[in-house]
């Protein structure tokens, strides 16, 4: 009794919804799915004609829209036809600038080049501001944003994006406005500023709401920061809270933002939010281009408490939020649908069971492509959501770190089958047990930052069950201070099996910073910087290492490891106690490294600590340099 209704823009909501006489709007399909009975609604499908439908709101779908076991409710689009839903504006009626004031503030050959557009004419009111992100900030709604036929462009920014160095530097901070680091080094304080070089800010006429972005202290750790005060005589800028989460280092690198003065090349834009104006820099001749700002604070398509769902063969852009949000409920598939150009992430999962994206091309997102959380870690029940055979690329425009292709949170999740590549940061990001990555081919990711994993995790003895096996990585540099690793098990995590991948052209393939029973197995390594790096970091008396052995120790008794079920599936844990107990750090014991192939490059550094003694190592073959 399955029910097939059509949405069309030729339709109209009074209509009856079926193919001659089909809806006009999405949310008047949804309605007439729920006034069904549910054994009727089971296995029907919305199916959505061509075209570009401009979404003013979410839509919105929950426990009275789903279908059941074998029999989902679908939407999808008519078989060869694109259906767009977009969380944007089409932007028409560019003009020269002619305001001499805004002629004064931009370059001779900008003059020439640029165009204005009145957003208010448009009937776009408020323009939200810019918020702060990056490194251990909260998920935020994105910024408006501008895209010229589906191509991000580029806040005005110094130095430009495509330069040979898109990066100034911090050259200092005030004489004694520092404090440790607890590493030996010092910090410049944030509410004190920094010292930068050059007199390029001299020809910034208004800095109200001009930003910086750096990379302040780690090449780890970046933010953006609303500028405060610039002083053009001593070089010193302070910017307004919050702050970043460290201090400031000379040498470090940052980037200006915002700023009208610096709309100097093509693809650069600007918006006076007070005036409600716009000004852009053409990529290339705006006739026949499609010009859109993203507007809609909030998903395309949210689903609360759904269950069994499945999204089909849509395109989803230019919203500021997330285009899929799916929390709670069960059994819900994104599938077969182009997702790009959103302000945060592409598809948003949180908690629920049994949740998929498969077959999707996710790109251009201000923060990361996928992110998965489920399942209870207390429990160790699994909530079996998934990626599978998706193309994941150009991701954290904005947010840069720690926002990855896909981010797994919980347990019990798989991430398989799909091709990764640029990112700055990390590919994929694992918090919790049970969890599989399988058969992705990632590279040129990790470009922009340091000391990064393009598949990482850390800081937990209690993060264990997590297979990395058969993935295809190659690739893998970063600039940064610090490697690119390609599996970083950072800060003494444990427990994790890494066996069967194929490792090519990389900087360091496997970092072990001080954990425990881990087994590197079966892997083939070519040309890489070292293959194998382990630390024993949790020995180290320093206070940053001992504190984190202490919080390490919260965690384990956090989910309670005398008891079950983790002192059934990991008795292992309990050999820690003694250790936690005597003070005196935690060796890195019950690591395996064993039938490794390995073809050129470094193979093994065992440093900081460590020793060889307490590491399995057996049946590795080391392939002699030519002429060894």
């Amino acid at each position: 009794m399955a029910k097939e209704l059509y949405v069309s823009h030729t339709g109209r909501d009074s209509y009856s919804g079926t193919q001659k006489r089909p809806f006009a709007t999405l949310a008047r399909a949804r309605d007439a799915l729920r006034a069904l009975p549910a054994a009727e609604r089971a296995g029907s499908t919305v199916w959505i004609g061509g075209g570009d439908y401009s979404m003013g709101e979410s839509l919105r779908l929950g426990p009275r829209d789903g279908g059941q076991q074998g029999a989902p409710v679908t939407w999808r689009a008519v078989p060869g036809e694109q259906v767009r839903l977009v969380g944007g504006r089409v932007l028409s009626g560019f003009t020269r600038v002619d305001d001499p004031a805004v002629l004064a503030r931009l370059t001779p050959e900008a003059r020439r080049h640029v165009r204005q557009v009145d957003l208010k004419a448009l009937g776009i009111g408020r323009l939200s501001p810019m918020q702060s992100r990056g490194f251990g900030r909260p998920i935020t709604t994105g910024h408006i944003e501008l895209f010229v036929d589906g191509q991000p462009q580029t806040i005005a920014r110094w130095p430009n994006a495509d330069a040979d160095d898109p990066f100034e530097r911090i050259v200092g901070y005030p004489e004694g406005k520092d404090r440790a680091d607890g590493h030996g080094s010092q910090y410049g304080l944030l509410e004190e500023g920094f010292f930068y070089e050059g007199d390029r800010p001299r020809r910034w006429a208004d800095i109200d709401d001009a930003w910086v972005h750096g990379y302040w202290a780690y090449d780890w750790a970046n933010s953006y920061e609303r500028i405060a005060s610039i002083d053009v005589e001593t070089r010193h800028i302070k910017t307004r809270p919050p702050y970043g989460l460290h201090g400031y280092r000379p040498g470090h690198r940052i980037f200006f933002l915002n700023i009208l003065e610096e709309l100097d090349a093509p693809g650069e834009y600007y918006v006076d939010r007070a005036a409600g104006v716009l000004y852009l820099w053409p990529p290339k001749p705006l006739k026949g281009a499609h010009v859109m700002l993203s507007l809609l604070e909030e998903p395309l398509i949210a689903l609360k408490s759904a269950r069994h769902i499945v999204l089909r063969d849509l395109e989803l852009t230019a919203t500021r939020s997330h285009a899929v949000k799916i929390e709670g409920g069960q059994h819900c598939l994104v599938a077969g649908c182009r997702i790009s150009n959103t302000g945060n992430y592409g598809v948003w999962i949180g908690d629920g069971t049994d949740h998929g994206v498969q077959s999707c091309d996710i790109w251009n997102n201000g923060d990361g492509g996928v992110h998965l959380a489920g399942g209870d870690r207390k429990s160790l029940t699994p909530c079996h959501h998934f990626v599978h055979n998706c193309h994941l690329h150009h991701q954290a425009r904005w947010s840069r770190c720690y926002v990855p292709a896909v981010n797994l949170e919980g347990v019990g999740t798989r991430v398989s089958n799909n091709r990764i590549h640029d990112h700055p940061h990390c590919a994929i990001l694992f918090w919790g047990n049970g969890h599989l990555i399988e058969y992705n081919d990632i590279y040129d990711v990790c470009y922009e930052t340091g000391d990064v994993g393009a598949i990482y995790t850390g800081r937990d003895w209690t993060f264990r069950d997590n297979v990395l096996r058969y993935n295809y990585m190659h690739d893998i540099h970063g600039p940064g201070n610090g490697e690119a690793l390609v599996f970083y098990l950072d800060d003494c995590v444990s427990g994790i099996a890494v066996y069967g991948n194929l490792v090519v052209h990389t900087q360091a393939a496997v970092g072990l910073g001080g954990g425990r029973d881990c087994l590197i197995e079966n892997n083939v390594f070519v040309d890489t910087h070292p293959a194998i790096g382990i630390d024993a970091r949790g020995l180290d008396k320093n206070d940053v290492w001992a504190n984190n052995v202490k919080g390490l120790a919260k965690s384990m008794r956090d989910m309670d490891h005398h008891n079950p079920p983790y002192s059934e599936r990991y008795p292992d844990l309990m050999e820690i106690d003694r250790w936690v107990a005597a003070g005196t750090g935690v060796p890195p014991e019950g690591n395996k490294f064993l039938r490794n192939l390995f073809v050129s490059g470094w193979w093994l550094r065992i440093f900081w600590y460590a020793e060889e003694e307490i590491i399995d190592i057996r049946d590795n073959w080391v392939v002699p340099e030519q002429g060894d």
